[in-house]
């Protein structure tokens, strides 16, 4: 039985507005307690907080039966999942968090390419391609921020490719996601599998890389894993998980641009982090494409609506 999803409506706008809150002061947390616990320990007790939780959920609802026919999609989406954290843990230490939340929301680019490139029915129409120029002119142009006066500041440009990789893992588990056999699992198990290989990977290595001891369990460094685990990884995505049961997907993506633009705002007021001229054009460039690509349909339907009346 299919269900019938509406168009975004005010209550959808202010439930988006807070989850986007959430997730673009992700990074800042990530960033301002990484002194305290390093951030690759902070992504591992992230996810492990969250795997407990879910797993719970997963063993009541018995999505777990469903294991033995997906657990290889399981594994590679967990292994890019976590290939996405180790990107964001190690770039969060070389840039700064608004550069890490525009580049990471890069995703949504990776996806529909993907997705272009794996399933018929997820072929680009003009106006994506138009948004994916526009985002990767954009890149471009905030790459640009990385050099400075006294020649090029290569840590930043390095940990700005970072955020472009990061971006390019999250865009490709949700390729494997949507082209395998997790598109018929239950959301909770899809999810599972992501936490417990993010988890067991991220620890191994750092384990091997020595910043497994980097942990020091003050406020900030308790506040910002419980922040991530509970309120990130556990109660946004539940919430959002809900709101694409009920609303249209593509009403949903247009809003979710918001999340870098929050994430720019609180790396400047919180972590005083400054911003240059080339990268806040290449971040209005970025959201642009991001807008075009995720909300094309959207878009559309908004333009005929014009032209009629």
């Amino acid at each position: 039985m299919s269900v019938t999803r509406k168009s975004a409506d005010g209550f959808a706008l202010q439930v988006m507005l807070v989850l986007c809150v959430i997730w673009g002061l992700q990074q800042v947390m990530i960033k301002w307690a990484a002194p305290d616990i390093a951030p690759i320990m902070q992504a591992a007790g992230r996810s492990g907080i969250a795997a407990l939780i879910v797993g719970v959920a997963l063993l009541w609802q018995g999505g777990h039966r469903k294991i033995s026919s997906t657990w290889r999609a399981g594994l590679l989406a967990g292994s890019l999942f976590g290939l996405e954290f180790l990107f964001i843990a190690q770039g969060l230490a070389l840039t700064s968090a608004a550069h890490m939340s525009v580049f990471l929301y890069t995703a949504p680019i990776f996806t529909a390419l993907g997705l272009h490139w794996r399933l018929p029915s997820e072929r680009l129409r003009p106006l994506q391609w138009l948004g994916i120029f526009l985002a990767f002119a954009g890149i471009a142009t905030a790459f640009v921020g990385g050099l400075s006066l006294s020649g090029i500041d290569r840590n930043m440009l390095i940990g700005d490719g970072l955020g472009v990789l990061a971006g390019m893992a999250w865009g490709a588990t949700t390729v494997v996601v949507r082209a395998s056999r997790l598109s018929e699992a239950p959301v909770t198990l899809t999810l599972f599998y992501q936490l417990m290989v993010c988890l067991v990977g991220l620890l191994l290595i750092a384990a091997l890389s020595g910043q497994i001891t980097h942990v020091e369990l003050t406020p900030v460094g308790v506040g910002s894993v419980l922040f991530q685990g509970l309120v990130v990884s556990c109660a946004s995505y539940l919430a959002w998980f809900w709101l694409l049961r009920r609303y249209l997907a593509s009403n949903l993506a247009v809003f979710s641009f918001m999340t870098p633009l929050f994430g720019v705002t609180f790396g400047v007021l919180l972590l005083d982090e400054p911003l240059s001229f080339n990268f806040v054009i290449g971040a209005i460039l970025v959201l642009l494409g991001i807008t075009l690509v995720s909300g094309e349909q959207w878009i559309r339907r908004k333009l005929r609506g014009l032209i009629r009346s």
